[in-house]
């Protein structure tokens, strides 16, 4: 029988007292829960409390120390006697001087602590915040036959980043058009971010994105579910590199790269119109050097302004995507010329101190950057590995390079590679040597400097 039916001598009783022991077991059961809860909001608070005690302990650490330092060189002020001669007062008083930078090194080594031990905690939580944000694809595969001496590229750092101009979730507003009328999802960039071991320099190269291409076989890539299917889309002999990113996605187009470069692709990178505007807004603008009006017969006048020009959100836009530039020889080198220069601005502002020492703007940004991409090994981590590897080094080692090509399309519209010179360019890639026309360290070691010294490198080596 049901226990609660039952007396102390194992005897049925009324329902009465079976609903008052229903009762006093609900009681007991939300009690036990309170309690616990109890337990672990104290232990929770004794922790802030410790927390709380010691910063607070090092904050007054901190105040005593500079306030000793105050008095100490009153006192010292105070206690200098008038008649010693000149030359052994500027002695004292150098001495003193010294004494005192030595004090305040040491203050603000205790100001540094105090600093990342209340930060930490919180840095350590926002990062797993934002990395949840990121909307992850399945798009690499580290281990395929299309790489090239993957010992040597071990530690290597290599993002394939892809500006999707898919419209998918883009509102009136946004000025990208739409999925109904632009179906689908199309590489209007494709860039590959090279970081090696040592970390000594930055290359970057970019494909046109009508680049003549052997796609091969590629699962249909979904845009509005950010997801492959099982739909498997035969191989094309003759395509564009765009066609490859339309039909299978970050899987496709991290086949093609990886067969055209030989490199271990180990982060990809997509980036959507819809939430861009948000990434360059949230910095407050982007500042670029602009050396003539751009004008596009599409979409009308870009940056009428030369010189050093603070974009915004809608500009920038306008800026990375404008295809028919009046004055360009082609329709791609021009704008990936803009989109190398922007994403080198961007990253300057990113890591200027006008944005990593607000708070609000870093996060605005890295919520908006989240906003917008997808990726695969993607996170915080991730691209402040990228973007501290470019600010870290000498602008003249950070080289922007378009991949090796006739410079003109052929019969059928599309552009292509030079295989000897391509070949040459990402063999120094993967084994870390001097770039294909560059120096020997120990001859540009003696070379006068060149004219573009401290710019950085923007190239096309076709």
């Amino acid at each position: 029988m049901d226990p609660l039916t039952m007396t102390d001598e194992m005897e049925a009783i009324d329902e009465a007292t079976q609903y008052r022991r229903k009762i006093d077991h609900s009681l007991a059961r939300f009690s036990a829960a309170h309690d616990d809860a109890a337990a672990e909001e104290a232990k929770r608070r004794e922790r802030r409390e410790r927390l709380t005690t010691r910063s607070m302990a090092l904050f007054e650490q901190t105040r005593t120390a500079l306030q000793r330092v105050v008095l100490l060189d009153k006192e010292e002020e105070e206690e200098q006697p008038a008649e010693k001669p000149e030359q052994t007062r500027l002695q004292e008083k150098k001495q003193r001087h010294t004494a005192r930078n030595v004090r305040i090194g040491r203050i603000a080594l205790i100001v540094v602590v105090v600093l990342i031990f209340v930060g930490t905690g919180v840095a350590w939580g926002a990062v797993t915040w934002f990395d949840a944000k990121f909307a992850q694809v399945s798009a690499l595969d580290e281990n395929s036959s299309d790489i090239q001496n993957a010992d040597a590229q071990a530690n290597d750092e290599n993002f394939l980043m892809v500006g999707s101009d898919s419209r998918d979730g883009a509102s009136a507003e946004e000025n990208v058009g739409d999925a109904s009328n632009i179906p689908g999802a199309r590489s209007d960039t494709v860039m590959v971010a090279h970081v090696p071991a040592d970390r000594k320099r930055v290359v970057v190269v970019s494909f046109p994105r009508d680049l003549e291409i052997d796609r091969p076989d590629c699962n249909r890539w979904d845009p509005a579910k950010s997801q492959t299917t099982d739909e498997v889309v035969r191989e094309q002999k003759i395509a564009k590199l765009n066609t490859a990113y339309a039909v299978g996605g970050p899987q496709c187009m991290t086949k093609v790269i990886q067969k055209i470069t030989g490199l271990r692709i180990n982060h990809f990178v997509g980036i959507d119109f819809n939430g861009f505007k948000e990434m360059v807004d949230a910095v407050h603008g982007v500042t670029v050097h602009n050396e003539k009006p751009i004008i596009d017969t599409t979409l009308g006048k870009v940056l009428t302004e030369t010189g050093d020009v603070t974009i915004s959100g809608d500009q920038a836009l306008s800026y990375v995507r404008a295809r028919h530039v009046i004055g360009d020889k082609t329709s791609d080198y021009g704008r990936i010329k803009r989109q190398q220069g922007f994403i080198g601005a961007l990253l300057k502002k990113v890591m200027s101190s006008d944005v990593v020492l607000d708070p609000g703007r870093l996060s605005g940004f890295i919520t908006a950057f989240a906003h917008a991409t997808f990726g695969d090994n993607l996170g915080v981590q991730q691209m402040m590995t990228l973007a501290q590897s470019m600010r870290g080094l000498d602008p003249a080692n950070i080289n922007f390079l378009t991949v090796p090509t006739v410079g003109l399309p052929n019969k059928r519209g599309n552009e292509v590679l030079i295989q000897e010179k391509t070949k040459s360019l990402f063999d120094a890639l993967r084994d870390n040597t001097p770039l294909p026309g560059s120096q020997p360290a120990e001859t540009a070691a003696n070379a006068p400097p060149p004219a573009n010294a401290g710019s950085g490198k923007n190239t096309n080596t076709g």
